[in-house]
């Protein structure tokens, strides 16, 4: 599979001082680089974060990726309601949607008062109001629900487009095959991107699928397809959008593919160890989307180093106040998870098990939790 080089993107980046060859506005080009700054920010204060043994469970970077999620869901319009399907290293669309800095903190801080009051992790949440809906783990399995969202749409008659993520190995799944050869079918308003980003976890892509081009798949659901440099954020933008006019015009379902690279592990405890010496920091150096976008902006753009730095600045201001916020954020009511389930009542005693045995808990055990002690 031939990668886009820094180089190829930059050549092909043709743009005037006011608007770009996509029709976006120099105020528009400017929101999508606060939006992949914000992104990798506010990604390396979680880390920090993390270190401090303050965020709950694991932590999940985009490093590299940025370009990809933001420029594919500013391709979606909120005031028709189109709605995407966020993977676990997609905050960035999920920002773009309306998400805040101070909601994410405080969800992988698992507090209290954050979008699931502690009773989820990291970025698994959603906002049907805003447009993004909460990840299923289990890859692949998104399209199928999306699909059905979007099956929706179309029974309704309503002028709206659904998105959603799977990464290179979702696109051996099951799941993947059956939604998205349902929603093909159906002529379901659905964009399928596919985030080529060459490891399934520890897996990569030749060892996964024989496919030479993971566009070439949609050949077989009778969709279109779409093909995109997923580290160029203008080109990943003109790729998704045309998949999303074709998707609200009635010609269904379309699967872009972003080439693009995950600099980060699975999750911060991934040595990446798998990774062959030197990969990683090649494509740093030469195929940063962060980097790349910067020298479009100041080449063709005429946006001065002031600017970029006065957003910066803003994206630092915006995050150092969302983490003292979450900071201070209790830390969930035990009785909140009894809240929103099925069940009637929706309470009961704390250690409604030991009924009877107070003496053993008040002796033995400390209050509400497993654990022992001696009296």
């Amino acid at each position: 599979m031939k990668q886009s080089t820094a180089a190829d993107a930059r050549s092909s980046a043709s743009m005037s001082r006011n608007r770009s060859t996509s029709g976006l506005s120099r105020e528009q080009m400017l929101e999508l680089y606060y939006y992949m700054r914000l992104t990798r920010s506010l990604e390396e204060r979680l880390v920090n974060l993390y270190r401090q043994t303050k965020v709950v469970g694991g932590l999940f970077r985009s490093l590299g990726q940025e370009a990809d999620a933001v420029g594919s869901a500013y391709a979606l319009d909120r005031s028709k309601g189109d709605i995407l399907s966020p993977l676990i290293r997609n905050m960035g669309s999920m920002l773009v949607q309306g998400a805040t800095p101070l909601e994410v903190i405080r969800q992988y801080m698992a507090r209290g008062d954050s979008p699931t009051r502690g009773r989820e992790l990291n970025i698994h949440f959603g906002d049907l109001v805003r447009g993004f809906i909460g990840q299923i783990s289990h890859l692949g399995d998104m399209v199928p629900v999306m699909a059905g969202v979007t099956l929706s749409f179309k029974m309704r008659g309503e002028d709206r487009v659904g998105l959603v993520y799977v990464g290179d190995g979702a696109t051996s799944t099951g799941a993947f095959h059956e939604g998205i050869n349902f929603a093909a079918v159906q002529r379901c308003p659905l964009v399928v991107v596919v985030e080529n980003n060459g490891y399934a976890y520890s897996t990569p892509l030749s060892k996964q699928t024989a496919a030479r081009e993971l566009k070439d798949k949609a050949v077989g659901y009778g969709i279109a397809a779409e093909q995109a440099d997923g580290n160029d954020v203008i080109a990943t933008y003109e790729a998704t959008k045309r998949a999303v006019d074709r998707a609200r015009s009635g010609g269904g379902v379309t699967l872009v593919e972003l080439i693009t690279y995950r600099r980060k592990g699975h999750a911060e405890h991934d040595n990446q160890s798998y990774v062959p010496p030197g990969e990683i920091d090649k494509w740093e150096k030469t195929n940063d989307p962060i980097d790349r976008y910067i020298q479009v902006l100041s080449k063709d753009f005429a946006v001065d180093k002031t600017e970029l730095e006065s957003i910066d600045s803003r994206v630092k201001s915006e995050i150092d106040d969302a983490t003292d916020e979450a900071e201070k954020s209790p830390m969930p009511e035990p009785k909140d998870a009894l809240v929103g389930v099925y069940a009637d009542p929706p309470e009961e005693k704390p250690l409604w098990f030991r009924e009877g045995v107070r003496a053993a808990v008040e002796v033995n055990e400390r209050p509400a939790s497993w654990g022992t002690h001696d009296g």
